[in-house]
């Protein structure tokens, strides 16, 4: 039986900032049905309830409702609870860590036990006074001779918000700033019609030869009733992409579109609704998407080279109003079937594979925050099939945005409204 300590404090913590209980928390806005507690049963499927889409049934074995398998006990500890709307970690030396929070877009370096001090300065230069919105934080490979670090962000207008871009710049920890900070891409198009939801994506991930992955949302309160001209379809826009970007900000030279009319050069893969979570696994080499659907529907996909993931043609999910999204299928010839997908939905925010030896039975796991399913999960992978399942954290009741494995193989959580978390061995 898994067994969840949350420790009241750390004894080599004595700072004020330090490791604390974390407070019981109700569902946030947003969450508008109750997530019953799931059932824990060795070998079984956790979620009871029946699919949103009710005629969807998975498309081969492993691709949902995998079994839930509990493989080594943990504790939480609560790092601080002072933090604003955080929404993306990023660790540097010492313990100490990058961390966004999106409103009112500061940057802060937390301590190993949770203390900071004021936001960093340098990137107010990006969007007028109370408009930048920060979204991901990643240091560059070469951070520890360069010193430099990329962030994804946004402008709040009047009446929407901008598309998401990328700007780089050097950390300076000892004047508490960010230098010469630069855009390196913005998103198209930039402004939009009135109603250009928050559905963002914004997640970086640099492959192995120093390149960059950037997941752009689909902002889908453009989409109208005529699906056929959903922009996540179309290759003249960057909304529902994943983008592969030099680290100039430029169109990577392998992209599959690079001489395609009309296609915008940047593109990688397309057919995606809100992908927030984005991570290579160290195993394969393969790049890992998540992926919120509608009403059901929530995806977790390879991302291979100039493929279609489906949005909004196919989906297991349905429209938020009950109805078909589309002609409601599920599977249609040329578009890719995710490799695994939740419904009812947990509102991926986060994706990690878990990369240390702190949880030695964690090996060829991956974990996924949960916004809507108030939690985080970990999926156990074998030849890019998931075959087991357990959530975590789910008694806390609260939005998780951000999961990632530290260097000392801990994982690190961020809740959507206040806390820093650590998960260590118990």
């Amino acid at each position: 039986m898994r067994k969840l300590l949350l420790a009241a404090t750390l004894a080599i913590l004595p700072l004020s900032l330090g490791a604390q209980e974390l407070p019981r928390a109700a569902p946030t806005l947003g969450d508008t049905r109750e997530f019953p507690d799931p059932k824990m049963v060795e070998g079984q499927p956790f979620e009871m309830r029946p699919p949103e889409k009710a005629d969807d049934a998975p498309l081969f074995k492993e691709q949902t409702r995998a079994p839930y398998h509990h493989a080594a006990d943990f504790q939480v500890t609560t790092l601080t609870d002072k933090l604003h709307l955080p929404w993306a970690i990023a660790f540097l030396s010492g313990g100490k860590m990058l961390v966004t929070e999106k409103f009112p877009g500061h940057l802060r370096i937390v301590n190993a036990d949770g203390s900071f001090g004021e936001p960093l300065t340098g990137i107010d230069m990006l969007a007028p006074a109370k408009k930048l919105g920060l979204l991901d934080v990643a240091l560059a490979p070469d951070f520890a001779k360069s010193r430099r670090i990329y962030f994804t962000f946004f402008a709040l207008m009047a009446d929407r918000n901008g598309n998401t871009n990328l700007a780089s710049g050097i950390l300076d920890e000892a004047a508490g700033a960010v230098h010469g900070v630069t855009v390196l891409f913005r998103g198209k198009p930039y402004e939009s019609v009135k109603n250009f939801s928050s559905k963002q994506g914004g997640r970086i991930a640099f492959a192995k030869d120093g390149s960059i992955f950037l997941s752009m949302g689909d902002r889908d309160g453009n989409i109208k009733a005529d699906y056929d001209l959903a922009l996540a379809q179309k290759l003249d826009n960057h909304m529902g992409k994943v983008l592969h970007l030099t680290p100039e900000g430029l169109p990577a030279s392998d992209n599959p579109f690079l001489k395609m009319p009309g296609a915008l050069p940047e593109i990688w893969t397309y057919g995606m609704r809100n992908p927030q979570g984005l991570a290579f696994d160290p195993r394969t080499g393969h790049l890992w998407e998540t992926e919120h659907g509608p009403r059901g529907g929530d995806e977790l996909n390879r991302i291979d080279r100039g493929k279609n993931y489906g949005w909004p043609i196919i989906t297991h999910g349905k429209d938020y109003g009950g109805g078909p999204i589309g002609e409601g299928i599920v599977a249609k010839p040329g578009l890719e079937q995710p490799q695994y997908y939740w419904d009812p939905v947990i509102a991926p925010s986060s994706l990690a594979f878990y990369r240390g030896t702190l949880f030695p039975k964690w090996k060829n796991s991956l974990f996924v925050g949960a916004l809507r399913g108030l939690g985080i999960y970990r999926l156990e992978m074998k030849a890019d099939k998931i075959v087991a399942e357990e959530p975590m954290l789910t008694d806390m009741k609260t939005r998780l945005r951000d999961v990632r494995v530290g260097p000392d193989g801990a994982v690190y959580v961020l809740t959507e409204q206040k806390a820093l978390l650590k998960i260590t061995p118990r």
